[in-house]
């Protein structure tokens, strides 16, 4: 007997027991973007450090974040608005696991290092409400954000199934100083 007809069935790899037991995750639509900003995020990473204000920083910053398991040091560009003293930041993304709500993290802003302090808004309502203010003073936020039409019309059903997968509005507030 061989090895094969003793057991019929493939070994799966631990990798795929894990894919196996989450559930199916974002569209290929939304996993296809990903991809292509995992590629665009290199030089920005570069431009986003640059000790001087561009017209791309006025909408990107850089978050500087210890990942919480691997302790592997990270830099991810994300797009802000402005709002009062807080900055607001749509967060789809898995990088938005390794914050934790209300410790500082460093960010580069507007082409000098600051810290900021993350705050988690999932209610759908509030959520609506950020995102339409954040359309206003950045209309392109609608090509990062799947859920809201070219129009800005938000699809209820898709912002509630992006809120499933982890959807989350970040509400960064500014620290002056270094953090305690």
């Amino acid at each position: 007997m061989s090895a094969d007809s003793a057991d019929p069935a493939p070994k799966a790899n631990a990798k795929d027991e894990v894919v196996a037991d989450r559930s199916p995750g974002p569209p290929e639509n939304l996993r296809r973007r990903a991809r292509i900003l995992r590629v665009v995020n290199v030089p920005m990473r570069l431009l986003l450090r640059l000790p001087l204000r561009t017209p791309l920083n006025a909408k990107l910053m850089l978050l500087s974040f210890t990942g919480r398991k691997t302790g592997r040091a990270y830099l991810q560009p994300v797009s802000y608005v402005p709002d009062g003293d807080t900055l607001l930041t749509p967060a789809g993304g898995k990088w938005k696991l390794n914050l934790n709500e209300g410790e500082p993290i460093r960010v580069w802003l507007r082409g000098s290092k600051t810290w900021a302090r993350p705050e988690f808004v999932r209610d759908p309502e509030e959520i609506d409400r950020l995102l339409r203010l954040m359309m206003t003073r950045n209309p392109r936020i609608t090509s990062f954000v799947p859920f809201i039409d070219p129009d800005g019309h938000i699809d209820r059903g898709k912002l509630e199934k992006a809120l499933s997968y982890g959807f989350a509005i970040i509400r960064w507030r500014l620290e002056r100083d270094t953090p305690r």
